[in-house]
């Protein structure tokens, strides 16, 4: 797939970029070759390779799926401007 200057145009707006005019033949160029690095990654083969989430072999750490209200209610009451009953205060919006 090769990039154009007009769609490298569209891209740019679509993304709410703004690129001079005389910036959208290197933009494309540069959208060329990030397709043909894609296009190299596409011709490796990876049968029998497994998803990674390291580098380095390592399971990862677990928690038990617990409901709890994470004992912390004084700490983040304390940044509140007004607190009640352990609770937020809010203004009342509805009448």
């Amino acid at each position: 797939m090769s990039i154009d200057t007009e769609t490298a145009r569209r891209v740019a707006k679509l993304a709410r970029i703004k690129v001079e005019e005389a910036a959208l033949p290197a933009l494309a160029s540069e959208f060329n070759a990030i397709l043909g690095f894609i296009e190299q990654l596409n011709e490796v083969d990876i049968d029998g390779v497994e998803p990674m989430t390291s580098v380095t072999p390592m399971r990862l750490k677990r928690r038990s799926d617990v409901v709890t209200d994470g004992n912390q209610q004084a700490a983040v009451l304390k940044n509140a401007p007004d607190a009640r009953e352990g609770f937020f205060a809010v203004p009342k919006v509805v009448e």
